[in-house]
């Protein structure tokens, strides 16, 4: 049994084949030897554009490239014949937290982002901190502020220095209030979605605002309150194709990192595919699309051949069911809450229907790709991450042998990947010989157990204090997310949330929360949508 045990461009013609542990990769040319920069993958005079696209709560096993359904995902699949497959790629377990290690390099424990925004003001998760929920001066029940600290240097920061145009489409998740916790201060050019956890597709609210039950309006454009009309998954898309348009005729690369909500919960209205599939399954048809949209737009626009377009998902899914042959779910640490689909296509440079078993982790994208797109990796805080453009192109080893999953003083079970060892809890796993983590193993390799538990307990203890929680949301059931466009808030979005919270349910009974509880003893079981 788990258990807790911690308390508290143009190619040249000449392609060099390489053998290795990524098959069928190989490593081109540019023209002279003189061309090339100390950067793999990066020219001088050319750098790629860089498309990250980030799906939602997808499984392992949803693609068809993985066993799933080819149905819903023709487009995704078609991506992952043209590109390499990452077969070993982990996020971590939940959606805010591989944001925050996807955009700094860094393990979230180390910004307290392992905990997410929303979590300081639910009642059941601050009291596993021992902190009480807030109050305004009149008693109102209210959220401590809490966001990527802006001391942190993130990946547009490091390709914005380098000339790159930025922009974040989609859901942010990394702070929904302050100024300084929003993507224009992150170094993003360009802003477009919603910044909290999850939004209806259609009217875009977010369910509820923790500890309020009720609504809150989020979609934006550069940090301006938007009502729209339209399906947010098609809506992203719009958004970046219009983007990469503009973008494609300057003379500096571009960076989008365009991520979908999709297919995360309120699942309500689907606006295709329910006649073939359930509201699940639509809303992959619906994401594929969009997916493939947005690269038949880079295909028309004849940058192909100097892109990279990555496709991933920010956690596991939400059932084991579309997470096998792997144990878990999301907000566990087994496989199957952090192994993802992941795809990089890069037309000349990546060879087609190739698979890399290379380990790699969510922190290791900010090196990549600044090392790819020419940048520096020189800053202040230090990077968990690795370079692995040497393992994606030349086919060359990872240098990762260990991932840092869960440190102690978080809501899930501390664990660590050493090799083939993985601790979750006190439960010891040989992934070589038991991938699906059914065996625990602990008892026939105790000095292993120690082993790990030591190296979680010397990581954990870099954690920072977790700081100034004094910020609170003030209203704390504001109209719209963003302290400044809550200030003046257009009167057809204060009618149109108005509207629906007269909708929702008015009475919760003590104890009752319209929010999944904390993970216990390492599992968790969302009902629904998950949201």
């Amino acid at each position: 049994m788990v258990s807790r045990f911690f308390k508290g461009f143009r190619l040249s013609r000449v392609v060099l084949v390489l053998c290795c542990a990524c098959s069928g990769i190989f490593f081109p040319l540019w023209g002279e030897a003189g061309d090339l920069d100390s950067h793999t993958g990066s020219r001088l005079n050319g750098r790629p554009n860089i498309v990250l696209i980030l799906a939602d709560d997808l499984g392992w096993a949803d693609p068809g490239f993985h066993g799933g359904d080819v149905r819903l995902t023709p487009m995704i699949d078609q991506l992952a014949r043209e590109g390499m497959q990452l077969d070993q790629f982990c996020m971590t377990p939940v959606c805010a937290t591989s944001r925050s290690a996807l955009l700094t390099g860094r393990y979230p424990f180390r910004q307290w982002m392992d905990w997410r925004s929303e979590d300081f003001g639910k009642p059941d998760y601050l009291a596993l901190l021992n902190i009480p929920l807030a109050r305004l001066a009149d008693g109102t029940p209210t959220r401590r502020i809490h966001g990527l600290n802006p001391r942190e240097r993130t990946l547009a920061d490091a390709l914005h220095e380098t000339g790159y145009t930025t922009a974040m489409i989609g859901k942010w998740h990394l702070g929904e209030w302050l100024p300084e916790h929003l993507p224009l201060a992150r170094g993003f050019d360009h802003q477009y979605g919603h910044y909290g956890w999850g939004i209806d597709y259609n009217s875009y609210l977010i369910p509820h605002n923790a500890p309020q039950p009720f609504c809150v309006f989020d979609w934006h454009r550069d940090q301006q309150p938007v009502l729209e009309k339209g399906y947010s998954t098609d809506l992203i898309a719009d958004e970046a194709i219009r983007l990469m348009t503009i973008h494609a005729e300057g003379r500096e690369p571009f960076f989008h990192y365009v991520a979908f909500n999709a297919i995360h919960g309120p699942l309500e209205e689907i606006p295709r595919h329910r006649d073939v599939f359930d509201k699940r399954g639509a809303a992959i048809r619906c994401l594929d699309e969009a997916v493939g949209r947005i690269v038949h737009s880079i295909e028309h626009l004849g940058i192909a051949e100097n892109t990279l377009v990555i496709f991933t998902n920010d956690n596991g899914g939400l059932t084991e069911e579309v997470n096998r042959p792997w144990r878990g779910t999301k907000n566990t640490t087994f496989e199957g809450g952090i192994r993802v689909p992941c795809v990089f296509r890069w037309p000349g440079v990546i060879t087609p229907a190739s698979v890399c078993k290379e380990l790699m982790h969510v922190t290791d994208v900010f090196p990549t790709l600044v090392s790819i797109g020419g940048g520096s990796t020189n800053q202040a805080l230090p990077l968990d991450g690795h370079d692995m453009s040497t393992v994606i192109f030349e086919g060359k080893k990872s240098p990762r042998t260990e991932i840092l999953i869960e440190a102690t003083g978080s809501v899930r079970l501390p664990s660590v990947r050493s090799g083939q060892w993985k601790l979750v809890g006190d439960a010891l796993f040989n992934l070589e010989a038991d991938p699906s983590e059914q065996d625990d193993v602990s008892e026939l390799h105790p000095e292993i157990v120690i082993e790990l538990r030591e190296r979680i307990l010397t990581l954990s203890a870099e954690r920072p204090p977790l700081g100034d929680l004094s910020h609170v949301m003030d209203p704390a059931l504001p109209f719209v997310y963003g302290q400044l466009e809550n200030a003046s808030v257009p009167e057809e979005i204060r009618s149109h949330v108005e509207k629906a919270r007269r909708n929702q349910q008015q009475i919760w009974e003590a104890g009752t929360y319209p929010w999944p509880p904390p993970p216990q003893n390492g599992q968790i079981t969302y009902e629904g949508d998950g949201r």
